[in-house]
């Protein structure tokens, strides 16, 4: 066990550059048997200016690598949705028991379920829905169990006997089997 941890803190790591007993020590670990001899005060001076410089260094190092998985990490996130009182959500059934969801098999449940509509901001990430009595859960539900705000449209409108909706923009248009869909807002 001595001679792995000899070797663990005498090998370079490749975030700092250099091994971890020199990052604590200042330099690198004895090989062998040397006799001590004792040492001027200028030496202890610098060996306290040669371990700031190091540990600057090192904190360099980690602060740059941070930020470059912090970078990788932010590519595959997207901006989260902001919950306001009275829009309607989608709760995961991903956690829920089956004696809960009340289904003979839990690959048969929903996904989700709702609507339910947002009765009150209690975090950034948690919000406290309006829940009917038959479901027996916490009130208070965490912004991975949510699914986004399920905007409602609004009703349709009458022109000339036929049921239309009222459209902001065209967003998309793809042809799947011979039919035209379209993305609206």
């Amino acid at each position: 066990m001595v001679m792995a941890e000899f070797a663990f803190n005498n090998k370079v790591h490749t975030a700092t550059k250099i091994s971890p007993f020199q990052v604590n020590y200042g330099r690198e670990p004895r090989m062998g048997f040397d006799i001590r001899k004792k040492e001027k005060n200028e030496k202890a001076e610098e060996f306290v200016r040669d371990m700031k410089e190091r540990y600057e260094e090192v904190r360099a190092a980690l602060v740059k690598l941070q930020e470059e998985m912090k970078k990788q990490a932010d590519r595959s996130r997207k901006e989260a949705e902001e919950y306001r009182v009275g829009n309607k959500v989608l709760i995961s059934t991903k956690d829920f028991s089956i004696e809960l969801i009340k289904r003979a098999m839990k690959k048969l449940t929903e996904k989700f379920i709702g609507p339910y509509v947002v009765k009150k901001i209690v975090l950034e990430n948690a919000v406290e829905l309006e829940l009917p009595a038959s479901l027996r859960i916490h009130l208070l539900v965490i912004r991975e169990q949510v699914e986004g705000q399920k905007k409602i449209p609004p009703p349709p409108v009458e022109v000339a006997g036929e049921k239309e909706y009222e459209i902001e923009e065209i967003l998309d248009k793809q042809e799947r089997r011979g039919k035209t869909k379209y993305l609206v807002k």
